[in-house]
């Protein structure tokens, strides 16, 4: 069993900055890969950025590039998210989710991810 907590979130005015944090406890060796989803009222989850533990190479939906940086810490088992330029369109729950599997399609999908966690709110409105 892998338990992801995420904090870090918050209400920021258009423009602005929030660092988003994933802590992982349990089974964590044999996790692959790590990634950030977001999902707003009426729409569906969608995969924001993807981080390989063993690596650290990222991948982010095209909608994120140049504003989100996503990083790790594999000693403390830590995922991060740092979210600049954030838009009112970035309001969102924001779960950290992880797995040790080989993905079967898209990185992005949040049906190659087993584990995740509670959500943290992030709202950008002025």
């Amino acid at each position: 069993q892998v338990q992801l907590v995420e904090s870090g979130g918050g209400s920021v005015q258009p423009g602005g900055s929030l660092r988003l944090s994933c802590a992982a406890s349990g089974y964590t060796y044999n996790i692959r890969r790590m990634g950030w989803f977001r999902q707003a009222p009426g729409k569906e989850r969608e995969g924001v950025a993807i981080i390989y533990t063993s690596t650290g190479g990222t991948y982010y939906r095209d909608s994120v590039k140049g504003r989100f940086t996503s990083s790790r810490d594999n000693a403390k088992n830590a995922m991060y998210l740092q979210m600049n330029g954030l838009k009112p369109e970035d309001t969102a729950m924001y779960y950290c989710a992880a797995d040790p599997r080989l993905p079967r399609g898209s990185m992005l999908d949040p049906n190659e991810y087993n584990y995740w966690g509670q959500g943290t709110q992030v709202t950008v409105s002025s």
